[in-house]
């Protein structure tokens, strides 16, 4: 957008005559929703009526003048169903911005309402006020005197696609159908403004939560040439300053940004005091950053990254400074200055070689005949030498602020099987020879500590066969300690040392690992030999090693480097930008901030971009690329607030607190395909659910074979060890607990530090504590996966009981071709099943989906519920309010029991009919079954169905309104309910 333009266009939406009712009641509740060059509006709700008023004004932003003609104006009229539906299509309108009025000639238009397919049912006109004014441009001396920070552009997006694959895009989009649109209410957008130097206190209201996953239109206009700050770059130049399709792969899938880049070498000073350091000063405006001091000689070779949104001049002022201590004093001398006009600041691709530094003669009239070398250039966050440069936008060269990657430790399950002891010395004199003692073995590794079970008194040589299995990451702890335990006097009879880098891997159960005798000595080295015992102890590298939540697992993959198959694809994850953060923490102690930046887990892989500071508006722009090797698998991404840079000042935090997390299932992507979407951030804290703004996600899997893909649907999901020596429900929960407690652990000592709460927050650590509100979001899942049962069941019951009399009729004549051709029934449901998946083909869901706070019933627990749900395991809470949540546990527990204890009886009774639990039944079930054989060996099998089929559908008038026989003789065969106590 060219500087000073102050273009806006105004949409009136009047009113709309004779829609077409969409409720079921003969009416409809319309809404509209209005698109204009990537901004998105939306008017009220006007409850059933076929003829609303609207008569609201919507504000749109034109960004370029001379393209406002090329630009279309779309109006979408939906049905608001408001139970949690998708909005039906009303129809649209679309008007072409050549058409647009000038402020003041506007008048109302009737337009009438489109249809986006061929199967829309659509009717009514739409009237629109649609016109533009012209503002005068901020005065030159107020920009000069503020000189706000600007903000980021609202709608400033441009996909790198080529118009034809626009084209083909725009035409899907017309193809879709009414039941397409998201379900969610488009929020509106508001028009860009600029950030306030002081934002408001932490203490902000609570927006409501919904689930927007809205997508961003990615829309780049022809001949459209766009100045970012005083640069003067444009898109163009940044597609090629980011390599364009040389570069394809790294940063594709962001916006381009600019960059000033700024190198310094060193200086030479023509006169050199004895005892001086220098340092160079780099100014931009009211910007200002200076190097590390270094002794004459000596290089300071920094450099220094400026993004466009901190340039608010058009000049870089880079000066030379000399400093002496004197005593406790230091006293500072300019040795010249060098300025640079940032219109003529050379731009760079990434391709080419770095640019070169160059000596600049310091302008001085103190200390002239002083250079220093330095290099300019403008690039992008492409650059080889953004990653290490001083960044403005994330707070100086601060390793707590840079962006890196984190691998998880590559972990094992170590299984050790105590087979028995030998030799062991209990003590001395008659006392050991006349007591019969009871011994464990207790196998600790790190911090996880387990323990056989006891053997039976007066075992000579004692022996367990038992396992266990223990949790390993490399690199290895260095030991396995074993103790042997007396539990009638607890005492340690003695231990031994196995070393863990040394023990046998196997990765099937074809090969048994071999048994080995260790020597047990005593802890106080008071005898060198208590013992023998003899264990089996290998890594298994058959399994995978869980260290996640199972639902949400990243990856699948054996532990052993053996097992392991070529990835099927490639994922890429373009982190674009977060919108409306909220703040989290204070400033000064005055005004509310946000220091956020993004963590990405997908497989052993993390990611953490760099944390932006001070900004609700945050713009990241980084991409990274995973292995792909199984497509049924979760990404996960989450939003922080870095809690940790500069954590030892007043007033912050040590710990990064936590803003949303969205997931994305890699089998709902389609492959090649790229999909950018805005997905709000939902947090659940004590106090209940907060909706903490928007993040924007870009994302891409690529295959490189369909072959492997689509056998990779045929394979197991986990690795054959999982299936052929399975651990217990019980046992894998510990185990994966203590994986992720390594993980955590691992990734905590890293430098810098991933946090505690980020990866407990990340891997879905607390998935195994009980928590009322995932109870009950779990039972209503159960309630909607039944009620599809119930819809079949009382649809069958609607034509059993001729609620419509023709459908009723269209299944006799088809139970009677079923029994004269009873060859096409098959062909015939799997031709059924065919055409109902072909026509839901067009409903499927176009934007991956992500967590869902409805769903997950964020907004509907309570206060006592959350807090029950955040307590620590065990309780810290009263005793009071343990009893009340007890009580309530047990209410819900008791239902539950009730629940499987009739599904267990109907079970039991069938049971008891062939077991003679009842005889008088039983012998009348005999008797049946008797004289059912023999009807059927005289009816053909075609006639019963036919006879038993029409008698099912028989009229309501010839049909008794008591239960029937069967059903009566089934439900007083017995059950074990009542042998229960």
């Amino acid at each position: 957008m060219a500087e000073g333009c102050g273009r806006k266009l105004m949409v009136e939406v009047c009113n709309a005559k004779n829609l077409m009712p969409k409720d079921g009641q003969g009416t409809a509740s319309a809404y509209a929703i209005v698109d204009f060059d990537g901004q998105r509006r939306r008017t009220k709700t006007k409850s059933r009526d076929l003829n609303p008023h609207w008569d609201e004004t919507l504000e749109f932003v034109v960004h370029d003048k001379d393209s406002m003609t090329s630009e279309m104006l779309e109006v979408n009229l939906y049905n608001d169903k408001k139970t949690g539906k998708r909005s039906t299509f009303l129809g649209k309108v679309k008007i072409s911005g050549s058409t647009f009025a000038k402020s003041g000639s506007e008048t109302i238009v009737y337009y009438p309402l489109e249809k986006r397919s061929v199967f829309s049912q659509i009717k009514g006109e739409l009237g629109l006020k649609v016109w533009f004014v012209d503002e005068d441009p901020p005065q030159a001396e107020n920009a000069a005197e503020e000189k706000p920070e600007p903000p980021p552009p609202v709608e400033e997006k441009q996909s790198e696609k080529p118009v034809e694959e626009e084209k083909k895009e725009d035409k899907a989009e017309e193809k879709r159908e009414e039941d397409e649109k998201p379900k969610e209410e488009s929020k509106e957008e508001e028009s860009p403004k600029e950030e306030p130097a002081a934002a408001a206190p932490p203490e902000v209201e609570n927006p409501p939560i919904a689930q927007t996953e809205k997508p961003k239109a990615l829309k780049e206009k022809h001949g459209e040439v766009q100045k970012r700050a005083d640069l003067s770059v444009t898109n163009r130049e940044l597609r090629s300053l980011s390599g364009g399709d040389r570069n394809r792969s790294a940063y594709d899938l962001v916006d381009r940004m600019p960059f000033l880049y700024v190198r310094v070498v060193k200086a030479k000073r023509a006169e050199t005091a004895s005892g001086s350091s220098v340092y160079s000063k780099l100014v931009i405006g009211t910007h200002s950053v200076r190097t590390k001091s270094e002794s004459e000689g000596k290089d300071w070779d920094q450099v220094f990254a400026f993004d466009k949104d901190g340039l608010n001049s058009t000049s870089l002022e880079v000066s030379v400074w000399s400093e002496i201590k004197e005593g406790e004093e230091t006293k500072e001398s300019s040795l010249g200055m060098v300025s640079f006009d940032l219109q003529e600041v050379p731009k760079r691709v990434p391709p080419d070689s770095p640019l070169a530094p160059q000596w600049y003669t310091l302008e001085s009239e103190a200390a002239p005949g002083n250079d220093v070398m330095l290099a300019v250039w403008i690039g992008t966050q492409a650059d080889e030498a953004f990653q290490e440069a001083w960044q403005s936008d994330s707070g100086g060269l601060i390793p707590e602020t840079r962006a890196k990657v984190y691998l998880s430790p590559k972990l094992w399950y170590l299984r050790l099987t105590v087979i028995q002891t030998q030799d062991l010395q209990l003590g001395s004199g008659a006392e050991a020879k006349l007591r019969n003692p009871e011994l464990y073995v207790k196998a600790q590794l790190g911090a996880q500590v387990f323990k056989t079970g006891k053997t039976s008194p007066g075992s000579a040589n004692p022996t367990w066969h038992e396992d266990l299995v223990f949790v390993a990451s490399e690199p290895f702890e260095p030991f396995l300690v074993l103790s042997v335990e007396d539990v009638s006097n607890a005492k340690n009879v003695g231990h031994a040392k196995v070393h863990v880098p040394s023990i046998e891997r196997r990765t099937d159960d074809l090969t048994e690992a071999k048994s080995r005798w260790f020597n047990l000595s005593s802890e106080d080295q008071s005898r060198s030999y208590t013992g023998r015992i003899n264990v089996r102890v290998c890594l298994e590298g058959g399994y995978h090693v869980l260290d996640e939540a199972a639902h949400v697992t990243s990856d699948v993959r054996a532990s052993a480097k053996q097992l392991a198959k070529p990835p099927i694809g490639l994922l890429e994850v373009g982190i674009r930008s977060a919108t409306n953060l909220l703040p989290v923490k204070t400033k000064d102690g005055t005004r509310g901030t946000t220091d956020a930046y993004v963590v990405a887990k997908y497989g052993s892989k993390w990611v953490r971009t760099r944390t932006i500071m001070d900004r609700f508006n945050p713009r990241w722009n980084e991409q990274y690329t995973w292995d792909v090797y199984d497509p049924c698998t979760v990404l996960a991404i989450g939003v922080f607030d870095n809690g940790r840079y500069k954590h030892g000042e007043v007033g912050k935090p040590n710990r990064d607190c936590r803003m949303g997390k969205i997931r994305v299932r890699l089998s709902t992507l389609d492959t090649n395909r790229v999909y950018v979407n805005s997905y709000s951030l939902v947090v659940l804290l004590p106090g209940g659910a907060r909706r903490m703004g928007e993040i924007e996600i870009a994302l891409r899997f690529s295959c490189s074979s369909w072959l492997s893909l689509m056998q990779a649907y045929a394979s197991p999901i986990l690795p054959r060890m999982h299936y052929v020596r399975p651990f217990g429900p019980a046992q894998q929960d510990i185990l994966r607990q203590t994986a992720m407690r390594i993980v955590t652990a691992r990734l905590a000592r890293s430098e810098p530090a991933l946090g505690q709460e980020v990866v407990q927050f990340m891997l879905d650590s607390d998935t195994h504590v009980w928590s009322m509100r995932r109870s009950k979001a779990n039972w209503f899942r159960l309630v909607g996966c039944l009620s599809r049962a119930a819809t079949l069941l009382r649809w069958v019951d609607g034509i059993r009981t001729w609620v419509h009399p023709p459908t009723t009729v269209l299944v006799h004549v088809l139970l009677a071709a079923i029994v004269l051709c009873p060859y096409l029934v098959l062909p015939t449901v799997f031709m059924y099943a065919f055409l109902i998946l072909l026509l839901r083909f067009r409903h499927r869901q176009r934007t991956p989906q992500s967590m869902d706070p409805r769903m997950s019933y964020v907004d509907m627990v309570s206060l006592d519920e959350l807090d029950e749900e955040f307590d620590g395991f065990p309780t810290t809470r009263a005793a009071e309010v343990v009893r009340i949540r007890y009580d309530r546990v047990r209410a819900l527990a008791g239902r539950a029991q009730t629940l499987l204890g009739d599904v267990a009886a109907q079970g039991e009774r069938l049971e008891a009919l062939f077991a003679w639990r009842d005889p008088r039944a039983t012998g009348i079930f005999a008797v049946l079954c008797l004289v059912m054989s023999l009807i059927f060996y005289a009816v053909p099998f075609r006639g019963f169905v036919l006879v038993g089929g029409f008698y099912y559908l028989r009229h309501p008038r010839f049909r008794d309104d008591m239960p029937s026989i069967t059903a009566n003789f089934f439900r007083r065969l017995p059950s074990f309910s009542d042998q229960i106590m």
